[in-house]
């Protein structure tokens, strides 16, 4: 008896669970009200900004964790979107919501071809080739002399919302890259237990043994893969508004490393690893660079730190504590 009204006074992990994610999403629908009172509109752009890394660290989430896709070239996708948003701005396209989803078309249709010829290796070679193609994306866009070339392209004119808003709004702004954060998340951990997810996570384990089992291992990685590169498109059109600046670096192999860093980090696999993982990242990194300008060492030991201590990644943390309880 005694057992049954300790756990009924003390609320569950699981139900902890359930309504946390509810409260973050009001306590950040909250912040630009909070912060145009308090003066903090630099830290909501930068929220904003972390919401964004976030899609697109999902979405690798997505295949690397699940599918067990090591791709090393991410970045590149993120690039088109914003180059398509670009493209379409010079031809004096204005709707938002135009160049947001062409972004995402059009990055779903490189990644659809991309993947075609990568998911036919594996292993380091599906790394390489990955990498391979990001780089001759990058060097398309710094050989793009009529978008900036490698100097990059300004957006000076905010994207028009619809009923007279625009992007230049920064609350709304924020709203809605919110509420697609949270549509991306909810989409890739429903479709994580989804009959696809498992059938990605058993070719993750053993794909001969799915091939051998009659699944079409090959449609449902590039399934996968295409879905990936299209929500990094998105997320690529969103940061290219959120900038109003595009340039090439955004596509370099740099920017995949450091996607895949902040994977790694949160956790592989994890529903919250791609989320920790780059909320950690970007928020440490912010932190040290105004202590110091040698600020990726101690980024660094905190990786290797975590590779030791939580080889699970940081969202393993808290399976092993659920565990314990």
């Amino acid at each position: 008896m005694s057992d049954k009204l300790h756990s009924a006074a003390i609320p569950s992990s699981d139900g902890v669970a359930r309504w946390l994610p509810w409260a973050l999403l009001v306590a950040l629908a909250l912040l630009p009200v909070v912060g145009a009172q308090l003066g903090l509109d630099y830290y909501v752009g930068f929220v904003r900004r972390m919401l964004i890394v976030m899609i697109a660290a999902t979405s690798l989430n997505f295949i690397l964790g699940y599918g067990g896709m090591a791709a090393l070239g991410h970045a590149g996708f993120i690039g088109v979107g914003a180059y398509t948003v670009v493209a379409l701005v010079d031809a004096e396209v204005s709707s938002a919501w135009g160049a947001w989803g062409a972004a995402v078309l059009v990055s779903g249709a490189f990644a659809a071809l991309i993947g075609a010829v990568s998911l036919r290796t594996r292993g380091v070679y599906f790394l390489m080739i990955t990498l391979a193609f990001a780089q001759m994306l990058y060097y398309l866009a710094v050989s793009l002399s009529a978008y900036g070339g490698d100097d990059g392209y300004g957006l000076y004119s905010p994207l028009e919302l619809g009923f007279g808003r625009t992007t230049g709004d920064a609350a709304l702004f924020f709203w809605i890259v919110l509420g697609l954060a949270a549509l991306v998340f909810a989409f890739a951990s429903r479709a994580a237990v989804s009959r696809f997810g498992h059938a990605l996570t058993g070719i993750r384990d053993n794909e001969t043994r799915m091939e051998a089992l009659g699944y079409p291992v090959y449609r449902l990685k590039l399934a996968a893969f295409t879905g990936a590169g299209a929500l990094a498109g998105l997320a690529g059109a969103l940061l290219a508004s959120h900038n109003n600046f595009v340039s090439p670096s955004t596509m370099h192999w740099t920017e995949s490393a450091t996607l895949l860093v902040m994977v790694v980090l949160g956790g592989l696999g994890r529903r919250w690893g791609a989320v920790l993982g780059v909320a950690v990242w970007l928020a440490l990194s912010e932190v040290l660079k105004l202590y110091t300008e040698y600020w990726h060492w101690p980024l660094g030991l905190m990786l290797i730190a975590v590779v030791f201590v939580a080889p699970r990644g940081l969202a393993g943390l808290f399976d092993g504590r659920r565990a314990v309880q």
